[in-house]
């Protein structure tokens, strides 16, 4: 069977301290009443605590990274426990991937309007019960309907990931924080494979695949019971009069909504089923049809800026210096990252034969390599730092490379393998966690949920887009009629040749925007 790969498209000396870095509230007030009725109010009265924040909300954000690649290592038990079909074993991998990402601008923009740490708590509680209900599913129906839900769970609130860092930290400690997210979005990804790895192979009282799903519901408690004590949001405060209203006659910008879900998930569904059915023309069809789409949505809400409306991604966001660019460029890494996985994975467990826990754990040099520079890059002389983009891409193109000739000649690839593998961790976080880091620094903090939710679904679209093409030029190299290591050695070549092709255009982006100053 073919995998579907996810995900998956980062100690601050501060963070446990005082709350000098936590942004004011720019509210206005409607006289002293109001001041009255915050003062009341128990969030008001709540010492800031940003250490606990940023391990809870990097909590939640681990444990819905996990349960993606997980599922991908357990899904040949999901299988023949269930008597799942093809297509219905793709959905179970797939629906919540495609739930998550058609969502997530919406989670956002639901976090702005409600309250981050409402809706981060909002979709912990979604996703915990939605874990606890796959993990005693009974049937490849309910898994699906289960899964779905799940990857809704995460869309409400990994979003507000994003958004509570920019809130409440700033400067130094907002980029420690900021390499703290990157390094867990990494670590998140090989972990999954790991300890998929471990409990599918450990079969805890017989329950085979179910602890995969389980293992999320005593963190997520957990989570839920610190949650409403440690987190503090500027935005849970009440709203003086009259703002409240306007927040609410600004609405959630339903024609905008569905028409962004709509062109998310024309783009999602081809990518994630074209593979397995052949690239029919319906798949093609309807990636017209979604690029279509997302030219109507971008009139529609630049028409509704105009008005005086509340558009459900800001036109001002949009245009902003570097996020055009730094979306392109999040995709970019997170597809070469997710395309990697994908066509290692595909290599290491079918054509050199290892176990699934043997394979997960051959990504942990690129796991800790990640982590490792999105907490430190930071510490670099600052005249490095303009440089840490374009080098960690070309290091990217050199470590693929480096990759399929180690691995060409059909052999686990020896030492060469590994300094390979960690220079892919190191490559991919130097262009990675800098970039994030930079772009959100030149976001005002009333835009900071409109821009957090468009670079994480640029992440998502990229880790999906990734899959979909690099997983093309694997499976299309490949001798299906011959599943020998030497065969699957020959497509993974090509692809590393193909992923190596796709960093240098990263690195070149770069190129191009000194020429265009320069000029």
């Amino acid at each position: 069977m073919k995998h579907t790969t996810p995900t998956t498209l980062p100690p601050t000396g501060d963070l446990g301290g005082s709350s000098k870095g936590e942004p004011t509230d720019n509210r206005a007030s409607d006289g002293p009443a109001a001041d009255r009725r915050v003062a009341r109010h128990p969030a008001s009265r709540r010492t800031p605590r940003p250490g606990w924040l940023l391990a809870i909300v990097l909590t939640g954000q681990l444990m819905a990274v996990l349960d993606v690649f997980i599922v991908n290592i357990a899904a040949p038990t999901v299988r023949a426990d269930l008597h799942a079909s093809g297509a219905g074993l793709q959905l179970v991998i797939a629906g919540y991937t495609i739930s998550y990402a058609v969502l997530l601008i919406t989670g956002a923009r639901l976090g702005a309007l409600i309250g981050h740490r409402r809706m981060f708590l909002t979709g912990l509680a979604v996703f915990t019960g939605a874990s606890l209900a796959c993990g005693l599913a009974a049937t490849t129906g309910q898994l699906i309907a289960f899964r779905f839900v799940q990857g809704a769970g995460a869309a409400l609130m990994l979003p507000q990931v994003l958004s509570l860092i920019q809130r409440t930290f700033t400067g130094g400690s907002r980029a420690r924080a900021l390499g703290a997210y990157s390094a867990v979005l990494a670590s998140g990804a090989a972990g999954g494979q790991i300890l998929g790895g471990l409990l599918v192979e450990a079969d805890l009282f017989g329950s085979g695949w179910r602890p995969v799903f389980l293992v999320n519901v005593p963190i997520g408690l957990a989570l839920l019971a610190l949650g409403p004590r440690l987190l503090h949001d500027p935005a849970d405060a009440p709203r003086p009069r009259g703002e409240g209203a306007a927040v609410r006659r600004s609405g959630l910008d339903l024609p905008g909504l569905v028409l962004l879900a709509a062109a998310v998930l024309l783009f999602t569904v081809p990518l994630v089923l074209g593979q397995e059915r052949g690239w029919p023309l319906w798949c093609w069809v309807t990636l017209g049809l979604s690029a279509a789409l997302v030219a109507l949505f971008a009139a529609y809400e630049t028409r509704l800026a105009r008005r005086g409306g509340a558009p459900l991604i800001s036109p001002r966001v949009a245009r902003a210096p570097g996020i055009p660019r730094a979306v392109i460029r999040i995709a970019l890494a997170m597809a070469a990252n997710a395309g990697f996985l994908f066509a290692m994975t595909l290599h290491v467990q079918g054509g050199l034969g290892h176990s699934p826990l043997r394979t997960g754990l051959t990504f942990v040099p690129t796991a800790v390599a990640f982590g490792v520079v999105g907490l430190n890059w930071q510490r670099l002389p600052a005249r490095w730092h303009a440089a840490t983009v374009p080098g960690g891409f070309l290091l990217a193109a050199a470590s693929f490379a480096g990759a399929g000739l180690a691995l060409r000649d059909g052999t686990d690839g020896g030492p060469w393998l590994l300094v390979a593998l960690t220079a892919s961790g190191a490559g991919l976080s130097f262009a990675y966690s800098p970039l994030l880091t930079r772009t959100l620094a030149t976001v005002r903090r009333q835009d900071a949920a409109d821009a957090s939710g468009v670079l994480v679904t640029a992440a998502q679209l990229g880790l999906l887009t990734g899959v979909a093409v690099f997983g093309a030029v694997f499976l299309g190299a490949a001798d299906d009629t011959v599943p020998s290591a030497g065969a699957s050695a020959d497509a993974l070549w090509v692809t590393c040749v193909a992923l190596a092709g796709a960093a240098l255009c990263g690195a070149l982006m770069s190129l191009v925007r000194r020429v265009g100053h320069l000029r």
